[in-house]
């Protein structure tokens, strides 16, 4: 799958296109559904599939105290987006002169004249152009007008299906990785490169991989029994998503204690799979208490991952 990042990274070739338009943060089953019936109708034009998505999120520009944690990262989108077969992922950075853009611009000179789009898959809530004036309606206006056709996502998914990526985050932030993984068709995993921490988890026997978290909020906080993957390896351990309190901690980071491990794993890219939530991330009164609990959670952890 071809990513192309930025307005001015689109070429002449790639001009003709299905496209649609979206987060697709998750991208869970429901926007499988929207996928899978776009890239059928771009098998039948002989047309790539593509999709556009904007970092940041419109919301994370705007209102950023109000936005919704991510349950993806542009990187985890161009995997799934890449194994479902989408042809090209088309990434554009928002930001206040591409949000003053007027949506008859938009469509003209984005849509018709860089993309020259053929097939239009968006929602009918999706509003787009200076002071989100462009709607459904006006994209359906000017469908006639410049030979494209339109259609909304709810015509391209399944009737019974409900899913949003909101339901996903609520079944998240009690814990419930079940319903989590029903939707999203896979289980939910934080992804990422392992990165060196401050390396006081070693000095009381719990060394962890550290990754940073790069997004404005979580979707999930607290302690967790985990299962990992690093390379074709997998292991089980036990993690923490959260600012570590107890140590004045500022940045969001998901720290993971592996079971039974001691290799050096720096720069590795580390994927972890949340099984079961022990408790919520607190602040202890000193570092000994910390280590009492770590050692009580990973006995925990241990138990229901059935590690000996």
């Amino acid at each position: 799958m071809e990513l192309i990042r930025g307005l001015h990274n689109i070429r002449e070739e790639h001009k003709g296109c299905v496209l649609t338009i979206g987060k697709f943060d998750g991208v869970h089953l429901g926007h499988q559904a929207v996928l899978t019936n776009l890239i059928k109708q771009a098998r039948q034009l002989n047309l790539p599939a593509t999709v556009m998505v904007f970092e940041p999120q419109p919301e994370e520009v705007f209102t950023p105290q109000s936005a919704p944690a991510r349950l993806s990262r542009l990187r985890d989108k161009f995997v799934h987006l890449r194994e479902i077969g989408v042809d090209r992922l088309l990434c554009i950075k928002f930001d206040q002169h591409f949000a003053d853009c007027s949506a008859q611009d938009f469509i003209e000179n984005l849509l018709v004249d860089k993309l020259g789009i053929k097939f239009l898959v968006v929602g009918d809530d999706f509003r787009f152009g200076q002071k989100r004036r462009g709607d459904f309606g006006l994209l359906e206006d000017n469908s006639k007008k410049f030979d494209y056709q339109v259609v909304s996502t709810q015509s391209f998914r399944r009737k019974d299906c409900r899913i949003s990526s909101t339901a996903i985050r609520q079944a998240l932030s009690r814990g419930d990785f079940v319903e989590a993984e029903a939707m999203l068709g896979r289980p939910f995993a934080i992804a990422g490169r392992i990165v060196h921490g401050e390396k006081k988890g070693r000095t009381i026997g719990f060394p962890t991989a550290n990754v940073l978290l790069k997004r404005c909020k979580a979707p999930i906080k607290g302690v967790f029994a985990v299962s990992v993957k690093i390379g074709d390896k997998h292991f089980h351990g036990v993690a923490n998503v959260g600012t570590r309190p107890t140590l004045s901690g500022q940045r969001l980071q998901l720290e993971v204690h592996l079971f039974d491990f001691d290799l050096q794993v720096y720069g590795q890219y580390i994927s972890v799979v949340f099984v079961n939530k022990l408790r919520d991330e607190i602040k202890f009164d000193s570092f000994e208490l910390l280590k009492q609990q770590i050692q009580v959670d990973a006995q925990r952890a241990r138990a229901l991952m059935c590690v000996e």
